[in-house]
C-alpha cells in the first residue's frame, strides 16, 4: 500500500510539470530555413532521400518540402535508390527485426525481403539493380563482432553472400565485378581522428579472380568508398577533419575534394552525377563533373510527436532515491527532477521543476531541513542544496570540469563530501553548505 501510494503522488506531481507546456506547443510555429538532422541521404537525378526522425522521407533535388515515405512506429533506416530511381531499398523494423525492405519511390506499401533475426543493414544496390546489397551478422561467429555481405531480390528470396570473409562498407564497380569495401568501419563512433587498430584501409575485392588489393593508406581513418568510373571517392580524417577524397585508379593518385574545417562530412552516398552528405547538420551535393558543392535546402513538415506534451509516471523512472531522517517522506530522482513523496499520507512535490536540465543522487541532511544533489544546469555536474520544503536553491561547487558521485552529509549537516575518480581512484573533500 506505501509503495502504491508513492507511485501515484510522484504521478501526479510529474503530470503538474508537464501540462503547463501545452499552450506552447500549440503556439510553435514552423522553424525557418532549412530542415537539420536528415540521415543516411541518398540521391537519384532529380530526388533525394533520407532518413527524419525514424522514418523516409523524399524531396526535390533541387530543394522544397519533402514527402514521407514510411510512417511506422519503428525506425526506417538507410534509404538507397535503386539505379533507375524508381525504388527505395532501407532497413525497417516493421515487424521489430531490423530488415531488408523496398519501397518504390512514388510511395506505397513496403516489401519486406530478409527475414533473419540478425540486423540486415541497407548498403546500396548492384548496378544492374537485379540486387540489394546489405551486411549483416546472421553467419558471423559469436560474439558476433564483424558482418559478411549478401545480396538479396527486390523481389525476394534467399539472400546470396558475397566471397569475402567480413565486409561493411561497400561500393560496387560500374561493372558490378569488384567491390571496394571496408573490413570493419566505424561509421557510428563518436570519437575523433582514431589512429587504432581499427583503422583499415579500402580495399578492392575481384569477385570473378578472387584477388585482393589495397588502396594507399595514411593514419588517418577511412571510410564510405564510392566507386564511379575509374575513381573510387571516399571520406577521410587523415587532415583532421572528415572531407571527400578521390583515388584515380589510373593514376594512383589520391586528391582532397572539400575543405570543411569544423564539422566532419557525415554519411556520404553517391549518386549518378553527384554525392550528397551531412555537414553541420544540413545535407549538401558534391557535383562529380565540376567539383562544386551546394546547399540542398530541404523542409521536412512532420508531427513533431517526440515534441508534444504528454503524460509521464515519474514511478517508472526513478533513478535514485534517499529517506528522510524520520522516514516519513523519501526524496526521489525521476525524469530529471528532484521530488519528495510521502511514506503514507502527504502531498508529493516536485522541488526542482526544471526543464532541460537533469538533477540526480539527492541526498537528505540528517537534521531533515535539506537536501544535497547534483545538477548540470551550469552546463557542468554541479552540487547544489535546497531547503526540503521548497524555496531557492544554493549553488555549493563551481569547479564542474570532474565527474562527481553522488553527495553524502555530514552528521552535523554542516558539511557535504564529494567523491570524484582521480586517476582509477575515489578522491573525497569536503565543502561546506555554503560553498567552500
Amino acid at each position: 500500500m506505501k509503495k502504491e501510494f508513492m507511485r501515484i503522488s510522484v504521478h501526479v506531481c510529474m503530470c503538474a510539470a508537464i501540462l503547463p507546456g501545452l499552450g506552447k506547443v500549440a503556439r510553435a510555429q514552423a522553424p525557418e530555413g532549412p530542415t537539420r538532422l536528415l540521415r543516411y541521404a541518398d540521391i537519384s537525378k532529380d530526388k533525394v532521400v533520407f532518413s527524419y526522425a525514424g522514418d523516409i522521407w523524399i524531396a526535390p533535388r533541387a530543394g522544397g518540402d519533402a514527402r514521407r515515405l514510411t510512417s511506422h512506429p519503428g525506425e526506417e533506416l538507410f534509404p538507397k535508390f535503386s539505379p533507375d530511381g524508381k525504388w527505395v531499398a532501407f532497413t525497417g523494423e516493421y515487424d521489430g527485426n531490423p530488415d531488408v525492405y523496398v519501397i518504390s519511390a512514388d510511395g506505397g506499401e513496403p516489401r519486406r525481403l530478409t527475414f533473419h533475426a540478425s540486423r540486415d543493414i541497407v548498403l546500396g544496390w548492384t548496378p544492374d539493380g537485379k540486387n540489394i546489397l546489405f551486411r549483416s551478422d546472421r553467419i558471423s561467429a559469436p560474439p558476433a563482432r564483424t558482418t559478411r555481405l549478401f545480396l538479396v531480390s527486390p523481389q525476394g528470396g534467399p539472400a546470396k553472400v558475397l566471397p569475402v570473409p567480413r565486409g561493411e562498407l561497400t561500393s560496387f564497380s560500374p561493372d558490378g565485378t569488384k567491390i571496394a569495401y571496408l573490413e570493419t568501419s566505424q561509421e557510428f563512433r563518436t570519437w575523433k581522428r582514431y589512429r587504432g587498430g581499427w583503422s583499415l584501409p579500402i580495399a578492392i575485392y575481384d569477385l570473378k579472380n578472387n584477388t585482393y588489393e589495397e588502396l594507399p593508406k595514411t593514419n588517418g581513418m577511412d571510410m564510405f568508398p564510392m566507386w564511379n568510373g575509374n575513381t573510387i571517392y571516399f571520406i577521410s580524417d587523415r587532415e583532421g577533419v572528415m572531407n571527400l577524397f578521390s583515388y584515380d585508379l589510373g593514376s594512383k593518385q589520391t586528391k582532397q575534394l572539400t575543405d570543411y574545417k569544423e564539422f566532419d562530412i557525415k554519411w556520404p552516398s553517391l549518386g549518378p552525377d553527384a554525392i550528397v552528405y551531412e555537414n553541420g547538420g544540413l545535407l549538401y551535393e558534391y557535383a562529380l563533373a565540376t567539383g562544386k558543392t551546394r546547399q540542398i535546402p530541404i523542409q521536412v513538415h512532420a508531427e513533431n510527436l517526440q515534441a508534444r506534451a504528454e503524460y509521464k509516471s515519474a514511478a517508472q523512472n526513478i533513478e535514485s532515491y534517499a529517506l528522510s531522517p524520520s522516514g516519513a517522506r523519501a526524496v526521489l530522482a525521476a525524469r530529471g527532477n528532484i521530488f519528495t513523496a510521502p511514506a503514507e499520507k502527504g502531498s508529493s512535490r516536485n522541488l526542482t521543476d526544471s526543464s532541460g536540465v537533469h538533477e540526480l543522487n539527492p541526498a537528505w541532511s540528517p537534521d531533515g531541513k535539506s537536501i544535497a544533489y547534483l545538477s548540470d544546469k551550469t552546463g557542468e555536474y554541479e552540487l547544489f542544496v535546497r531547503p526540503q520544503m521548497g524555496r531557492a536553491e544554493t549553488r555549493i561547487t563551481t569547479d564542474g570540469n570532474m565527474y562527481r558521485y553522488g553527495p553524502v552529509w555530514s552528521a552535523d549537516s554542516k558539511k557535504l563530501q564529494q567523491k570524484t575518480p582521480l586517476l582509477g581512484q575515489t578522491a573525497s573533500s569536503l565543502v561546506g553548505r555554503s560553498g567552500g
